[in-house]
């Protein structure tokens, strides 16, 4: 009789949770729709704009178009359907409600298939009709004009929509246990997220994390559909909750029901990266990790692709070298270059280059600001001091900016940095790295990389190799493109809090 009672007791809890009472909310308030919708416009308005230039450009070639500049216009703004539908097949409008750190950098590669496809294809198609089309000449154009503008709109679009509270989404975290909590940490750190933690749901309750204020623990999985209606949550993530499978498995088949964004933190999330790939076997899905060790022709491409990065950026940045170097000379004594044994590639040590910032005697005077170190307390095997007063008045600046670390370009071209890598770290600290995270020197140390886009000094060292863990572990040349695109406004976003 008592095993019949649990199964009912069961049947009726799954029931209840198969049909929450929720009260409808506004689609108008959610970041998806809104964001969906200004995206839109920034598209039309970027290829509206861009086709417009075209028809500017070298006037001369008017004289043997096919149709006038005004039908020809005409004509793109009825084709502008199918460049929507275009764009959507490449998924450039649902990312933004989907993942919390999505960027304009990510849209990048799909812009630039979406207008590839529809320019030559449009090109194609009227060749093969004969239909009226625009010159070779001006398609060519539109199409450069496209690929850089669309992704700027788009980015300028982003902006504004974080500005304000509709990009918001409010967040109930399932669990209350170390993962949990330390998703919470790392929300609360990056307000660029766009995420509001309104508190924790789990089966045996009472937990609470302080930071920028303190996030609750709101109730129990049971009264989860009720509290994302009462508190308007848009996401809701599963982090290892204590409560049993089959009653976390019916919360998360409940919640589907309901117009809401459900993530998951996985198990092993600690090795899992940008690399990883979702399969199937049967219906029955696996997370692949590709091998750890990279391969001689991706290495050979990584530091090709370093060499022509850093010899670039060396001849376009040698009049702001000067520049700095004059200033650095002027404002207080000592040679222009600091110089600085960092661990490299398998353990091997080099001299790291940078524009000094700080006065000549500044390691001899170390112990003095020790007290000023913003990890003393919770992490002492990293030194930061926000306010050092060991840094000059260029210095200062030439931090702020990041514009000091610029010389390491010529650690790139010697070979002994990557443009994208590892954090260098000095050799004090990096007799504190653990053995399974010494994978991270499997490759280059790199001028930025993960440590710095996800926050530079702000992460702790512990959270910082397993970053870098996973950056060598799942490597890939547009992993570390997107990182570099991904650096300028990181280094802006540090500049803003500096």
């Amino acid at each position: 009789m008592s095993a019949v009672t649990g199964e009912a007791t069961a049947l009726s809890h799954t029931e209840a949770l198969a049909s929450p009472q929720v009260m409808p909310r506004r689609r108008g308030s959610r970041r998806g729709w809104i964001l969906r919708r200004l995206l839109l416009a920034a598209d039309l308005v970027g290829l509206v704009v861009a086709f417009g230039l075209a028809l500017l450009f070298e006037p001369a070639l008017r004289d043997v178009d096919e149709v006038t500049p005004r039908v020809e216009l005409l004509l793109f703004v009825l084709t502008l359907p199918l460049w929507v539908l275009l764009f959507r097949v490449h998924g450039l409008y649902d990312r933004d409600e989907e993942r919390t750190d999505h960027s304009t950098v990510d849209d990048v590669v799909g812009v630039f298939q979406a207008v590839t496809l529809g320019t030559w294809s449009f090109l194609v198609l009227s060749t093969l009709f004969d239909a009226p089309h625009p010159t070779l000449a001006r398609l060519v154009v539109f199409w450069l004009l496209s690929v850089g503008l669309v992704p700027l709109l788009r980015g300028a679009t982003r902006a504004a929509a974080r500005r304000t509270a509709l990009y918001t989404q409010n967040v109930i975290i399932v669990g209350s246990g170390r993962v949990a909590r330390l998703l919470a940490g790392k929300i609360l750190k990056h307000p660029e997220y766009g995420l509001d933690v309104v508190g924790f749901v789990d089966h045996d309750g009472g937990a609470s994390i302080s930071g920028a204020r303190s996030v609750p623990l709101l109730g129990t999985t049971d009264e989860l559909p009720r509290l994302v209606a009462e508190h308007s949550v848009d996401r809701v993530v599963i982090a290892f909750s204590t409560e049993p499978y089959e009653r976390t498995l019916s919360v998360i088949r409940s919640l589907q029901q309901v117009d809401v964004q459900i993530d998951i933190v996985p198990r092993m999330f600690e090795v899992l990266g940008a690399g990883a790939q979702m399969h199937t076997i049967e219906g029955l899905p696996l997370v692949g990790l590709s091998p750890t060790k990279l391969p001689r022709s991706s290495r050979v491409l990584k530091r090709a692709f370093d060499t022509l990065g850093a010899t670039l950026g060396l001849v376009i940045l040698a009049p702001l070298f000067l520049i700095v170097a004059v200033w650095i000379k002027l404002d207080s004594p000592g040679p222009v270059f600091f110089r600085q044994c960092r661990i490299g590639q398998r353990q091997r040590p080099f001299q790291i280059f940078k524009f000094r910032t700080m006065v000549v005697d500044a390691e001899a005077r170390k112990g003095e600001v020790a007290h000023l170190n913003m990890h003393a307390t919770d992490d002492p095997r990293m030194f930061k001091a926000p306010n050092d007063p060991r840094v000059t008045r260029a210095g200062k600046w030439l931090r702020r900016w990041r514009i000091d670390e610029l010389p390491q370009l010529i650690n790139v071209l010697l070979g002994h940095m990557s443009l994208v890598g590892p954090r260098p770290l000095i050799p004090d600290e990096d007799s504190h790295v653990e053995h399974w995270a010494r994978r991270r020197l499997d490759l280059k140390p790199g001028m930025t990389g993960l440590w710095q886009v996800l926050g530079a000094s702000d992460i702790p060292f512990e959270e910082m190799t397993k970053l870098d863990y996973l950056y060598v572990t799942n490597w890939s040349l547009r992993e570390d493109l997107r990182l570099i695109m991904l650096t300028i406004p990181a280094v802006a976003r540090t500049r803003a809090a500096y």
